[in-house]
């Protein structure tokens, strides 16, 4: 059984020998490739009246400067589409692109960048959540979410407090920046490599740019040096730039940003401004919270809706809240359009309950752990959108472990006692924890497919819609494969994500790759595993339910001399024609939510964690 034991990682030795192949490692392939590099706006908010990229094209290096006047199809990369032009006719964020350049080199690409003579009329900008919020600016909003009569709950609490926290963006910092490459097939479709989290979504926005059906648009994933969220969506726009260039010259094209341009380009996790109002007793406890919300989205929707309501979903962390009110809204403002990252609106949603939580401590002179603990929830109660939070004894457990094994109440007696002596340096010790719903909200997205291939000689393919940032998954998928067909699992090989293998794949994201791409693996290879065992119980004149596959080889269980390799069982059911290839497929099951009700169950489940700080 090869899940649940220790195995190499799968890129492990690829990485630590510089051997391992990302998008951008493969442009040698290509000796008639374009380098493309953006004209950018000097202005955060402006109208672009004219372009003249003759300058540029005066270069024997340039061969082409992009526009939208060479859009086949639509001018739009967004997710949801009809929000985000390729090429915009008002800039709304610093250095927004409006035009590529292709030149032979990125040296020259970028001069001939420099070169493009762009016109523009600058407009006034909304740079900050209050500018936005003054401007009543919003991308969406009001979402609202509540239980109980949070108002009337406040006005009768023992004790209340008001306050406010503002919380900024963060830069992913992949230690790969956005890249892509994409060429002509021999049969004048359109193959592109792409840092992508979503391949098929990145499809789905070339095909769009181009006007092409889906079928003629491939897109492959060979492995990201990092994601976080940043290349979920905010990828495809430089595949489009790649893919529209080659349409346009013939030529493949190489798109990848510069460190300092990647983090001029692209999207950050949202600043969130929380306002609210709490009221408790006086041994800490809860009995409301009302709570406004206010993400800055930037200049264009993106997965900002996304990103707040989930932030409303986990606005409640580890406590329960008898009665609770909630407002969010997405702002618009001329910066970057922010998107998903690490934990898509959790973590400032829990940084902003644990804010309240350290007030009414701080009120009340009580410890914090303290206060935390007597609002935790406890088995049977559900969170304030109605889901049964199953495993709640786990929390109470995991924060009595922690506390014991990190000698909490020592250190934070003996910081005390330091901090006394210390009059102008101090130490500090916390203890927080977590809880954190694992699918993705969009009920649709939580799907996966597979497709497996067992070869003559014993030895596995195995191909699914997730992708590899360094995660792990694709050791974790082999695992799964090895396990339910009997193999060693140097004998499976887990393929690059294509969208022509597996069309239509959810993003990797959501902390869900594993569970649902490893599913449909898994389903797959019991399909393979069902049309294995009567070959096998043939051969070893035995019953099926007398058989165990492992380590390649399949055996009559307490007659362990009894065996064959399970090579010799694949070649016998492929001179049988047993089909030696199975589809495989996962839907999280038991998910549903009522925006409108603000009721429903859209987790599979929680995850718990804590952890000490000092």
């Amino acid at each position: 059984m090869m899940v649940g034991n220790p195995i190499p990682d799968e890129s492990a030795e690829e990485h630590v020998t510089g051997r391992a192949v990302f998008t951008d490692d493969c442009l040698g392939r290509f000796p008639n490739l374009l380098h493309a590099w953006p004209v950018v706006s000097p202005f955060p908010h402006a109208r672009v009246r004219r372009i003249d990229p003759s300058p540029a094209l005066a270069s024997p290096e340039v061969e082409a400067v992009l526009t939208a006047a060479d859009l086949p199809g639509a001018n739009d990369v967004g997710d949801p589409a009809g929000k985000e032009p390729l090429f915009p006719e008002e800039v709304c964020y610093h250095r927004q692109p409006v035009a590529w350049v292709l030149a032979e080199s990125a040296a020259a690409a970028r001069r001939g960048a420099e070169a493009v003579a762009v016109h523009y009329k600058p407009l006034p900008a909304l740079l900050t959540l209050d500018e936005a919020r003054a401007a009543a600016s919003f991308h969406c909003g009001p979402v609202r979410l509540g239980r109980g009569e949070a108002q009337r709950a406040f006005e009768r609490s023992p004790k209340r407090l008001e306050g406010s926290l503002l919380l900024g963006g963060q830069e992913h910092f992949a230690l790969e920046t956005q890249a892509a490459l994409a060429w002509r097939e021999p049969s004048g479709d359109l193959a592109v490599l792409s840092a992508t989290q979503h391949p098929a979504q990145t499809q789905e926005v070339v095909a769009r740019v181009l006007g092409l059906p889906l079928h003629r648009v491939t897109v492959e994933c060979p492995r990201m040096g990092g994601g976080f969220g940043g290349k979920e969506v905010q990828a495809a726009p430089y595949a489009a730039i790649a893919a529209l260039g080659c349409w346009r010259t013939g030529r493949p094209v190489r798109v990848r940003l510069p460190r300092w341009l990647d983090m001029a380009l692209t999207g950050k996790r949202h600043p969130f401004l929380g306002r609210f109002r709490a009221g408790f007793d006086l041994d800490g406890r809860l009995h409301c919270i009302l709570l406004e919300l206010f993400a800055d989205g930037g200049w264009s929707l993106d997965l900002s809706e996304a990103v707040l309501r989930r932030a409303l979903l986990h606005i409640d962390n580890l406590y329960w809240i008898p009665a609770f009110e909630a407002i969010g809204y997405v702002c618009r403002t001329h910066k970057t359009s922010q998107t998903a990252f690490r934990g898509f609106g959790a973590p400032q949603a829990v940084a902003l309950i644990e804010e309240v939580m350290t007030r009414i401590a701080q009120t009340l002179d009580l410890p914090g752990p303290q206060v935390r603990e007597r609002n935790f929830y406890r088995p049977g109660q559900r969170t304030h959108y109605g889901q049964k939070v199953e495993g709640a004894e786990r929390i109470l457990r995991i924060w009595e472990t922690l506390q014991a094994e990190s000698r909490f109440r020592e250190r934070a007696i003996e910081i005390e006692k330091a901090n006394r002596l210390q009059p102008d340096r101090k130490r500090g010790i916390a203890l927080m924890g977590a809880k954190y719903g694992i699918a993705f909200t969009q009920r649709f997205l939580n799907q996966a497919g597979a497709l497996v291939l067992l070869y003559r000689d014993g030895s596995a393919q195995v191909n699914h819609g997730g992708t590899e940032m360094g995660q792990g998954l694709q050791t974790k998928i082999r695992q799964i494969a090895a396990s339910l067909l009997g193999l060693p699992w140097q004998a499976v090989r887990v393929m690059p994500a294509r969208t022509d293998k597996i069309p239509n794949s959810s993003p990797t994201a959501a902390s869900s790759g594993c569970d649902l791409n490893g599913a449909a693996v898994a389903d797959a290879c019991r399909t393979l595993r069902r049309r294995l065992l009567p070959v096998a119980s043939d051969l070893l004149e035995a019953p099926s339910g007398s058989l165990s596959f492992g380590q390649g080889r399949a055996w009559v269980r307490d007659r362990a001399e009894r065996a064959l390799p399970i090579a010799r069982i694949v070649e016998e059911s492929y001179r049988r024609r047993i089909p030696l290839f199975a589809y495989g497929s996962a839907s999280t099951p038991g998910l549903s939510f009522d925006w409108g009700r603000g009721r429903g169950s859209p987790f599979r489940y929680f995850a718990f964690g804590a952890a000490v700080s000092e």
